[in-house]
């Protein structure tokens, strides 16, 4: 159908004035124009002599046509003169001659056309034939099928557009006036139908908004929450806009700032235009004056006087449509009106001169039709006397001549509205979504033939796009965008360009966002809307900034050119005629829309009026669509005739924002630039004018060969700006800064990087965390997370791969690996604020400022030693930090002295570098010869020499929330270093450190991860923490260790939780316990993080208190909810409720296990504080009065108190186990909630100080703050693990139980060694290389061995034992050595147990204490019978002498110092401490004072004593007596102690140490190279194996018992075994004797043996065993607990006649009542036993006795019996004397 030869189209004087006024009307000055010359001059008319007079009408009537309009066949004049005598013209053969004598091709007569144009060519014709492909109009006419019902006018009489109305989905909604809208837009209460019936009959339910959606001012409108206070009227009535707090932005010079916050142009203040938001610019705003010609709104706003009631609003308030009437604006008779509506005589029209301004007097005299726009709809040729139009490819020439159809299909409307993208079809009612629940959607295009869409979210700051039905949804580009405004799709070269107004530039990328370019970042302000045209390799863009202006470059960025610039205020949209060549954009400020040629030419204004606030602009065929962001609609108008076609397609949308059409044709073919292999590019392909150009994603090198990129980048500046981190690449001359693709950066601060394995890294002080990625933002990830506080700098050390960071909340410097792992705390004393870090590996040096109090810059080794300041004059917020390998100097920036200064390494020739231009310098970095900086106040990133200062300059402006700078490089240097072999022999962190040695510069030391203590051999590490505090954190539980001397927190590693309250902790399985408010339930698992499982989880509401029995293997915990207190098993079962009448939202909950007591807090309406049995009996309460809030409680078990706090009444109070001695502790503070005890402390957690405090448990004084910044504190507890060993710890007995002080750490806290059926321990001494300890216990007779930690325990001896009061270990020989006073015996055995003997059993009266010294083959011992002393002999008994004798009474302890090899007792009746060398001289008394010393060990030079009066160990020089010290009190009766450490245990070399000696059982060194074997005693002899006296030979076994009979002793002393052979030689009826004898004898032990065996089997049986059914166990448990008890008899008094009558007694196995044995299980004292109980007759024996009673052995003192101890001296003296007050010895 398209024709474009020669058909010639004549139009009459009506049509060519229709198309003159068409032209006018597209002058925005001009409203109409007159065609018809009318001269009134009298009775003659006469026309110039280039002019036809027609014929005048009447009197002063006188018109003039062109003389080329005579004789046309068309009347020009009224009365048809210009067509009279006219010749009739003949059309040659060939042609048709029609009726106006017009000639046309033959061919096109009856074709439908009129082409005659008096229709003469279409008169009498048959009907046509119309082809398969066509459709019959009801004119005749034929058109193509694919155009009917496309909503256009094909046929010319509507006939193809007779349809049926399409019936709406299941999921659509019909509107009344036709067209579909979405289902669920149906009575949402937005109007989506354009006659409104969607929200028609939906009744007056209630508007109810969703969770992310705010509830407008009406009551009836619902917005996201993300529109609240953004500046914009979203609910239309600004009640989204009101109590807004809006980050201000700092506005440039020359704008404005709104009330919101967004910033225009300055000189649209008060211009009568709203162009804030919030119409804030019109506020308080005298209105401007207008000039002549003008119309002033009531706004205040001018307009064009001819705008004035023409029908169109112009005004924003309507003001220039009111009063108006129908009246147009004539000249006066006689006179022609100009397009500016000047008034010319009418004489003056087309004379040749241009009268008019513009030339309109002369315009259509000689008409040239091409001229007039519209004329064709593309393509135009002019012909003599007419002219012709054609279609590009893809368009058909309508049958109207003139206008062009695409072809491809129905046309629709693509639009983003912010939370959503729609589709609509322009001619239909109604419309799609094609995307919802999206954020802010602004701008968006398509790319057809690959089926996306892309669309930017301005809140997200993200470009995305998915398919055009919705589907896979994808990210593009979501980094380093801040406001991205603009997308554009090169659909030919498959590229995607995008503008950025927070960014000020323009990118490119391909269409997955990968191999992302800047192609413009100079000279942008504010870039906007951007099209492509792929077929010209052309960009076009807007900006909007105070230079507004459109511009224009070729797709790789060159060739940048300005298309408009003038008249420009706000330009917003842009659209492309790609058929038509002409640009088109709308102007926001202006109210308007233009057109140019594609050069800039022909600049023309297509719509003048209508126009409130146009935003995006798109076309179609001829037809022009935008929206309007006032309007709240989509328009259309028509591309030529512009004002007078206006219509809207649809209105009351949401927020319209960008428009596209979607319809091939809007995206045309074209040839492929770069072809099918990417142009050979190894990157981008980006075409331009001519060809293409090869291009590098931005910082990248292009290659010589103008093809290939580099790989990597080299050098380039890495700086951070809060939320992203940016790089400019120093490879290329751009300095373009690229955003690294990171994700999740809320408050990036300090960096620094990694060239060896291309790394960066960060600190983000808003998340507490330290991260890194690679370089290009690959491989990103979180190392460091856990109890970091405001990191706010950070060094890298490359050499041994550390890195080093700054807190500045809680003042501490830490180093870890590069991976986060072996983190350790090096500074954290006396530092305050410290903000910048820098580490020097090649010196072993760190530097850091520090900006508190007492700014400084200080220096210190790289593991924390040889710290010293550096700077400390004139500096007062010292920032960033520098070094300059190169010459030795450190350089830093001062942000309030604003200068960069420099020094050298050491302090030394500091000097002032750069003092002025500075604002607020931040941070600093150096590169070559320059040095780089940000700078808060400037917003810039500047640079000078770092010598001079000079040659400053500014790298990159514009830059808000500048952090640190670095400069990324490849060529630090790198030295060897200790830690290079094998980690410098440490188990965990390897740290440089300064030599002070020049060749080698660096040496290194050993360090262990956060509150792990390093070993004393200076290399390895302890396994783990061994006391520490766990705290609750609701969605987290920390650790703080206990055993350093700084307090840091790490995480558990158990995941997130609800509302984690409660926390304890089983020493045992070291597994860790915890409440959740929110789950409602209990958890448990390991400390490592593992094996979490679910303890109790049902009949659970509020545990809010938990508490662990690690001991009896229960759990308790209270639960505010329920108001209960129960108890299970440590798993969950046999679950009981303990506690329930009278509880009121109990609380906190803990345990005393050593009396058997449970305590809590009940906050109810009658606070409180109650305790009662464990097993839920015997309940009272014991504090009730001046409570408010009582929150946490806990036990001090070492002073018998508990301890609680008070949020309301804001104290810390403690008292008795009985509530009495109630006594303030802490005052004013703020809101505790956590309380524990540890050591000498007290802890506890603050809602109000958000942090852990604590305090002296005795005084409550010296309250600290150990760790603040920490946020939803719950519980805490002190955490002393058993199996844990210290290095060095006190290993000691008191009654029923075995228990350790570690002396690795200042809190030198009791820890009871978890062992099984310990009774009343009293010896005590150690293996250390075989981690074994030895023990005796005087009740069960036994003497036993177990591991350091308690895990292992084995009965050694357990036969033939009385009161094994002494034991020592040979530690060399691996021999076990004891006293036995009931026996009064010193016996050895090896240290299973085997091969007893006896050594020494005559002359011993009440052996007591016992010391060897492996090395010299030598033991001592004390004996504190009627004769006191204190002998040594050999190991095996032999060479016996007594060694101290004099001024002794009742000598205890004894010890050994190997070092000096002298002698260490006490005298606990002489209360003394005295020494001598091993011979008994040079004997000393210290000037100690102690009151019943027990015993005694030694380390270092400190002697450490247990005594029963204090009921504590005591520390003295062991020179002199004095620095008197208390190492732990209130331990009950401290027997035997021991300091366990390999500095006591000295490795030596013995015979005996290598196979035993040769020995077959006994090896006991005697010095020297001197031993001799032994066999067991006879009575002990267990084994089959043959004995020997001497190694290797074989001699008969003797009866040993006595050893005196089987030892001979030589005149020098030395006693030997009988010799073997001399024994063989006996007569044989000796022997026989002896065998009788023997026999005999054996007889005799064998009787009595079992006569008491009997006697003590009667005993047990008159005893009841005692059972306990835990109170925790369901009544259906058949669980018990049976205790055993012994009365023992004991020789505790000795009288004073000499007949020495001793008293034998019992003593009673029940000590006092607050006590309770192993389980909790018997309360002491048997309440409640039978009368007949045998238990109640032991004590009536006791109460009969009393008066002879000083003190039980078994049992500490009551406390009236305290002063008659203090005389007797011996509470616990087996077999021993008490001496009365008078008695002397």
């Amino acid at each position: 159908m398209a024709r474009d030869s020669s058909r010639k189209h004549r139009h009459s004087r009506n049509h060519r004035e229709k198309w003159r006024k068409q032209r006018l009307s597209e002058n925005a000055f001009v409203s109409e124009e007159l065609y018809a010359y009318v001269v009134r001059s009298g009775l003659e008319c006469s026309c110039p002599s280039h002019l036809f007079t027609c014929v005048p009408q009447g009197a002063g009537d006188c018109s003039c046509i062109p003389q080329n309009w005579v004789c046309d066949a068309d009347p020009d004049c009224d009365d048809s003169s210009d067509e009279k005598g006219c010749e009739v013209s003949t059309c040659p053969p060939q042609k048709f001659t029609c009726t106006n004598q017009n000639c046309i091709r033959s061919e096109w007569v009856c074709d439908g056309d009129n082409d005659c144009g008096d229709d003469s060519d279409e008169l009498s014709c048959p009907p046509r034939n119309c082809t398969k492909d066509e459709f019959r109009c009801a004119n005749g006419r034929c058109i193509r099928r694919q155009w009917l019902c496309d909503a256009d006018d094909d046929c010319g009489d509507a006939s193809d557009e007779q349809c049926d109305e399409a019936s709406c989905g299941e999921d659509q909604f019909a509107c009344s006036a036709g067209g579909c809208v979405d289902l669920e837009w149906h009575c949402d209460k937005d109007i989506d139908c354009s006659d409104g019936s969607d929200e028609e009959n939906c009744g007056d339910d209630a508007v109810e908004c969703d969770e992310d959606q705010m509830m407008c001012g009406d009551g009836k409108k619902c917005i996201l929450h993300v529109y609240v206070c953004d500046g914009d009227n979203n609910c239309g009535d600004w009640s989204d806009e009101q109590n807004c707090n809006r980050p201000r932005h700092n506005c440039t010079s020359g704008e404005f700032q709104c009330i919101n916050g967004d910033c225009i142009n300055s000189a649209w203040h008060c211009d009568g235009d709203f162009d804030c938001g919030d119409q804030s610019d019109e506020y308080e705003c005298d209105k401007p004056l207008c000039t002549e010609g003008q119309f002033q709104c009531h706004t205040g706003r001018c307009i064009y006087g001819s705008w004035r009631c023409d029908g169109e609003y112009d005004c924003s308030d309507n003001s220039d449509e009111e009063g108006c009437q129908d009246e147009e604006m004539q000249c006066a008779e006689g006179q022609f009106k100009c397009d500016d509506n000047s008034c010319i005589a009418i004489g003056k029209v087309c004379d040749g001169h241009q009268d008019c301004e513009g030339g309109a007097d002369e315009h259509l005299c000689n008409l040239n039709e091409c001229e007039f726009d519209g004329s064709c709809s593309q393509n135009c040729v002019n012909t003599e006397g007419s002219y012709r139009c054609s279609c590009v490819q893809g368009y058909d020439l309508r049958p109207d001549g003139r206008t062009c159809k695409a072809l491809g299909g129905e046309p629709y409307l693509i639009f983003a509205n912010r939370i959503d993208i729609r589709k609509l079809a322009p001619a239909q009612d109604g419309y799609t979504s094609i995307l919802k629940g999206l954020e802010n959607a602004i701008a968006l295009d398509f790319h057809l033939h690959n089926d996306w869409v892309f669309w930017s979210d301005v809140t997200l700051d993200c470009i995305k796009r998915s398919r055009m039905n919705g589907s896979e949804v994808q990210e593009v580009v979501c980094n380093g965008l801040e406001i991205p405004g603009g997308v554009a799709v090169d659909w030919i070269h498959d590229k995607l360009f995008w503008t950025d107004a927070g960014t000020a530039r323009i990118e490119a990328s391909n269409l997955d966002g990968s191999m992302r370019r800047v192609l413009l970042a100079e000279n942008l302000e504010k870039p906007r809307a951007i099209v492509a045209h792929p077929g010209e390799g052309t960009l076009y863009w807007t900006d909007w900034g105070m230079q507004p202006k459109i511009e224009r470059c070729s797709m790789d960025g060159q060739d940048r050119r300005v298309i408009a610039h003038r008249s420009l205020f706000w330009p917003n949209g842009l659209a492309l005629d790609y058929a038509g060549s002409k640009l088109y954009w709308v102007d926001a400020k202006h109210h308007v829309i233009e057109c140019a040629d594609l050069d800039g030419a022909n600049r023309k204004t297509v719509l003048s009026r209508g126009l409130p606030h146009p935003f995006a602009i798109t076309m179609f065929e001829d037809d022009l669509y935008w929206t309007d962001w006032h309007m709240k609609s989509i328009n259309k108008a028509n591309k030529f005739t512009g004002n007078v076609s206006i219509t809207t397609v649809h209105t009351q949308l949401y927020f319209p924002m960008d428009i596209h059409t979607f319809h091939p044709q809007r995206q045309p073919q074209g040839t492929n630039r770069c072809g099918a292999n990417n142009g050979e590019c190894s990157h981008l392909c980006l075409p331009n004018l001519t060809g293409y150009t090869c291009a590098c994603p931005t910082g990248f090198l292009l290659l010589p060969d103008s093809k290939s990129c580099t790989e990597n980048l080299h050098n380039f500046l890495l700086f951070s700006r809060r939320t992203d981190i940016r790089q400019i690449s120093f490879d290329t001359s751009e300095r373009a800064d690229v955003v690294i693709p990171l994700e999740g950066l809320q408050s990036a601060m300090a960096l620094d990087w990694d060239a060896s394995h291309d790394y960066i890294y960060w600190t983000d002080i808003s998340q507490n965390t330290i991260s890194r990625s690679r370089w290009d933002g690959a491989g990103q990830e979180v190392i460091l997370t856990d109890g970091i506080e405001s990191p706010t700098g950070l060094a890298i050390d490359w050499i041994t791969g550390k890195m080093y960071w700054t807190e500045a909340s809680v003042d501490r410097i830490e180093v870890a690996n590069l991976d986060g792992s072996m983190r350790t705390v090096l500074v954290w004393e006396a530092l305050d604020k410290p903000r910048d870090i820098m580490v020097d590996p090649l010196h072993g040096y760190m530097y850091w400022t520090d900006w508190g109090e007492v700014p400084k810059i200080e220096r210190a080794g790289m593991d924390g030693s040889q710290r010293s300041v550096l700077v400390e004059h004139n500096i007062t917020w010292p920032n960033g930090l520098a070094i300059d390998y190169g010459s030795g100097r450190l350089y830093w920036v001062d942000a309030a002295e604003k200068r960069i200064e420099a020094c050298n390494l050491d302090g030394t020739q500091r000097s002032v570098i750069l003092s002025e231009g500075l604002q607020h310098p931040f941070s600093l970095t150096l590169f070559d010869d320059e040095m780089y900086w940000t700078d808060w106040q400037t917003k810039s990133i500047h640079y000078a020499n770092k010598i001079t200062g000079r040659g400053g300059g500014i790298l990159r402006g514009n830059l808000e929330n500048l952090m640190d700078i670095q400069m990324f490089h490849r060529d630090r240097n790198t030295i060897a270093t200790p830690c290079h072999h094998d980690n410098g022999g440490c188990s965990h962190l390897c740290l440089l450190s300064p030599s002070g040695d020049v060749s080698t510069p660096v040496t290194h030391s050993c360090a262990c991860p956060t509150g792990i203590l390093l070993n004393s051999d200076g290399k390895t590490c302890q396994p783990e923490m061994t006391s520490f505090l766990v705290v609750a954190r609701r969605t987290e539980i920390r650790a703080i260790s206990l055993d350093v001397d700084y307090f840091a927190d790490v995480i558990i590693p158990l995941g997130k939780h609800g509302n984690a309250v409660a926390v304890d902790v089983d020493l045992v399985e070291k597994k860790i316990y915890w409440s959740d408010t929110v789950h409602e339930k209990i958890m448990r698992a390991n400390l490592d993080g593992s094996a979490i499982e679910d303890v109790i989880v049902s009949g659970i509401s509020t545990p809010d208190g938990l508490a662990v029995d690690s001991t009896g293997r229960k759990i308790y915990w209270s639960d505010t909810d329920t108001d209960r207190i129960e108890v299970a098993t440590l798993d969950g079962t046999m679950r009981k409720v303990l506690v329930w009448s009278n509880l009121d939202k109990p609380r906190a909950i803990t345990l005393n296990y050593d009396h058997g007591l449970i305590f809590w807090t009940d906050w109810g309406n009658k606070p409180r504080i109650e305790r009662a049995d464990m097993d839920g009996n015997n309940r009272m309460t014991l504090i009730k009065d001046n409570l408010g809030w009582p929150n946490g409680i806990t036990v001090d078990r070492p002073t018998s108190r508990i301890i609680w706090n008070d949020a309301k009444t804001e104290v810390i109070e403690c008292s008795d186990f009985s509530g009495s001695e109630r006594r303030l502790l802490v005052n004013a503070v703020p809101h505790p909630y956590g309380l524990t005890v540890s050591g000498d402390f007290i802890y506890w957690t603050d809602w109000v100080q958000k942090g852990l405090s604590r305090a002296d448990k005795l005084t409550g004084e010296g309250v600290e703050i150990v760790r603040g910044q920490m946020l939803r504190l719950m519980e805490v507890r002190a955490v002393h693990l058993t199996e844990r060993m210290p290095e060095v710890f006190l290993l000691f007995a008191v009654r029923g139980s075995i228990r350790r002080i570690s002396m690795d750490t200042k809190d030198h806290v009791d820890v009871i060694v978890d062992l099984p059926d310990l009774h009343n321990p009293i010896a005590v001494d150690f293996h250390f290389d075989r981690g074994l300890f030895y023990y005796t216990d005087v009740y069960a007779d036994v003497i036993r061995r177990a591991s350091l930690n308690g895990s292992f325990s084995e009965v050694v001896v357990d036969a033939d034992l009385s009161t094994a009061d002494g034991i020592a270990v040979d530690w060399l020989a691996d021999n076990l050595y004891w006293t036995d006073t009931g026996r009064n015996t010193i016996e050895v055995t090896r240290l299973d147990g085997s091969s007893r003997r006896i050594l020494v059993s005559r002359n011993v009266d009440e052996p007591r204490s016992i010391a060897v010294h492996p090395q010299k083959g030598l033991m001592f011992w004390t004996d504190w019978g009627s004769t006191p002393k204190i002998e040594k002999a050999f190991l095996d008994g032999s060479s016996r002498h007594t060694v101290v004798q004099e001024s002794l009474v009742w000598p205890n302890g004894l010890c050994i110092d190997y070092e000096a090899d002298r002698l260490y007792w006490v005298d606990a009746n002489l209360d003394c401490i005295e020494t001598s060398d091993l011979n008994g001289g040079h004997r000393a008394k210290l000037a100690a004072v102690v009151q019943h010393p027990f015993s005694l060990t030694l380390y270092g030079d400190w002697l450490y004593v247990t005594d029963w009066l204090t009921n504590g160990i005591e520390r003295y020089n062991k020179r002199t007596g004095g620095d008197h010290s208390t190492v732990q009190g209130k331990l009950g009766v401290p027997m035997d102690v021991q300091m366990v450490a390999k500095r006591r245990q000295k490795d030596g070399v013995t015979p005996c140490m290598v196979a035993n000696g040769g020995c077959s059982h006994l090896c006991l060194y005697r010095g020297g190279n001197d031993y001799v074997c032994a066999c067991p005693s006879l009575l002990f002899y267990r084994d089959d194996r043959v004995c020997s006296f001497a190694p290797g030979m074989e001699v008969p076994l003797l009866n040993d018992s006595n050893d005196e009979e089987d030892q001979r002793c030589a005149p020098d002393g030395e006693c030997g075994e009988v010799d073997a052979k001399r024994a063989t030689t006996h007569h044989l009826v000796y022997i026989m004797i002896s065998v009788v004898i023997l026999l005999l004898l054996i007889a005799f032990v064998v009787i009595i043996f079992m006569w008491k065996r009997m006697r003590k089997r009667r005993r047990m049986e008159a005893e009841s065993d005692l059972t306990f059914s835990n109170p925790t166990y369901h009544r259906s448990s058949s669980e018990a607990v049976s205790i055993e008890r012994k009365a023992k008899p004991w020789r505790l008094h000795k009288s004073n006649n000499s007949a020495e009558e001793k008293v034998a007694f019992l003593e009673s196995s029940s000590p006092p009542t607050e006590d309770k044995l192993n389980n909790q299980d018997v309360a002491r004292g048997n309440k409640g036993l039978p009368s007949d109980h045998p238990d109640n007759n032991i004590n009536n024996l006791l109460e009969d006795s009393k008066d002879r009673v000083a003190s039980v052995g078994l049992m500490p003192p009551a406390p009236s019996t305290l002063d008659s101890v203090k005389h007797s001296k011996n509470i616990y003296k087996p077999e021993g004397r008490v001496k009365n007050t008078n008695e002397e010895k």
